[in-house]
């Protein structure tokens, strides 16, 4: 296991003394897509969604074939990118909706997530100490409005988009936040989350028009990333873009819709399985993938625009596997690429995440690595980037688990060490990679289950059974990877 800390200063949250940056420190843009499957994007295979700003950043720079997110839910997943910290030592380990604070789903005004503590370190606040101005923008999920958990008390001087992943279930919702403001848009309240009207016809437009509004959230976010980077051509950024797409519901605008009329044969999904209906699921999924990835080829042409292309490190992923509910066709689109699992699974297709990075002069275009990486791998990647210098002591925030990606990615054939990988879901599931081995179990009574993923990517084959030293050896060190926590502790039963 590999893990990184750094030098507190006095202030319990920066190791190195803030000073002016000097022109060649590079901008950073992470862009985070939410239930993206490793096959959902052209690149990486798949052939019925469009996707061809994705398709050109992997042609200008490298895919990254072997990167796992944090977790295969949400919350965890952006806490693990956010701190460096893999879920056996991150604070926030599951979607938690703290239910001391009353019943979050009958009242809409309890919106936001268990708070990140204060205590905890994020890449933002890190990379502030040596100059950046820094943005996160889209979908938050940890922490509800004026928590020590808000996104400006995180380290990001600008922020907006939604605070809580419930509301981002909607993507009509009748508000979203600015720095500490709600501000309120075009479109009536409902939930994210219905069915269609009882005795309403499937097959006509009009039984669908309650699902929508005036003010699609994912256009607001884009416009207000454009802005962002346009703003900050003076210093050096740092911007978040965690778009909602294409976690349900089902909503696009009819002109992205369109596009896809006709391509697919169609069964009106009713909203029984939850979410929202829609009448053509199918093509409503396709065009909100594209129509992210136009969104994702708009904040490239801003850098160009700006002159700052050259100089942006981006880097493209997804927060989980694609989702199995509410009207998504997973099978048809292939959206696991050939993996087994989905969202809120740790096999393959739950943690494995398209992800692309393009580093003009600094990443070779055309390539791609198959080195072993995860989400908390990006706070010393970036700090690494920023000329952060990196030590052994323990930082204000703790240590961290990733290493360093930059040998990875400006040589595709750069040795590349081991890696032993943890992660854990929802106090039951428990999952290390350790070079080839993969182990995992679904709760503190289930079997272990042991894959070799060198031959069997899919994980269709058990090993466990015939490797029982191996499973009793790799067991002993999956209980080193974490530290016990009063608020995850693991289920002793299911």
């Amino acid at each position: 296991m590999h893990r990184l800390s750094f030098i507190p200063l006095l202030t319990g949250l920066a190791w190195l003394t803030a000073c002016s940056p000097p022109p060649s420190k590079p901008n950073i843009i992470f862009i985070l897509a939410d239930d993206l499957g490793y096959g959902e994007v052209g690149c990486f295979g798949q052939k019925k969604i469009k996707t061809p700003h994705l398709d050109a950043l992997a042609a200008a720079g490298m895919k990254l074939t072997r990167h796992y997110a944090g977790s295969p839910v949400c919350a965890p997943s952006r806490c693990v990118f956010l701190t460096g910290k893999h879920t056996g030592h991150a604070y926030i380990r599951i979607n938690d909706e703290t239910a001391e604070r009353g019943d979050v789903w009958k009242d809409p005004a309890l919106e936001g997530q268990r708070p990140l503590l204060d205590s905890e370190v994020t890449i933002a606040e890190a990379l502030k100490t040596v100059g950046y101005r820094t943005g996160f923008i889209g979908k938050w999920g940890l922490g509800w409005p004026g928590s020590q958990g808000d996104a400006n008390k995180q380290g990001f001087d600008h922020f907006y988009g939604y605070i809580c992943q419930r509301i981002a279930h909607n993507y009509y919702p009748d508000h979203l936040h600015r720095n500490g403001e709600r501000v309120a848009l075009r479109n009536p309240y409902y939930p994210g989350r219905g069915k269609l009207a009882k005795g309403a016809d499937p097959n006509d437009p009009a039984s669908y028009e309650a699902f929508g509004g005036k003010d699609y959230a994912p256009d607001l976010m884009v416009e207000e990333a454009e802005a962002f980077i346009r703003q900050s051509s003076d210093q050096p950024f740092f911007l978040t873009f965690a778009t909602p797409v294409p976690h349900l519901a089902l909503q696009v605008p009819q002109d992205s819709l369109d596009e896809y009329e006709g391509a697919f044969e169609e069964t009106p999904y009713l909203g029984n399985k939850g979410y929202m209906p829609h009448q053509k699921p199918r093509a409503a999924y396709a065009a909100m993938i594209t129509r992210m990835d136009r969104d994702i080829g708009r904040l490239l042409k801003a850098l160009e625009d700006t002159g700052q292309a050259d100089n942006t490190l981006v880097v493209f992923s997804s927060d989980n596997g694609p989702s199995w509910v509410g009207g998504v066709d997973w099978k048809f689109f292939e959206s696991r690429g050939g993996l087994r699992g989905r969202k809120a699974q740790l096999y393959e297709g739950g943690i494995r995440v398209p992800t692309i990075v393009r580093w003009p002069g600094k990443v070779p275009p055309g390539t791609e690595s198959a080195a072993v990486s995860a989400f908390w791998d990006w706070m010393p990647t970036f700090m690494d980037a920023a000329e952060v210098s990196l030590t052994l002591d323990k930082m204000g925030g703790g240590q961290v688990d990733g290493i360093s990606l930059l040998p990875a990615l400006q040589n595709p054939t750069e040795s590349w060490p081991s890696r032993t990988l943890y992660w854990e879901h929802n106090r039951q599931w428990q999952a290390m990679l350790h070079e080839n081995w993969k182990l995992l179990r679904k709760n503190q009574k289930s079997a272990w289950e042991l894959y070799n993923l060198a031959e069997d990517p899919a994980e269709e084959r058990d090993l466990a059974s015939e490797n029982p030293l191996k499973v009793k050896e790799l067991s002993e060190l999956l209980s080193q990877q974490r530290v016990e926590s009063k608020l995850h502790p693991l289920k002793k039963s299911t």
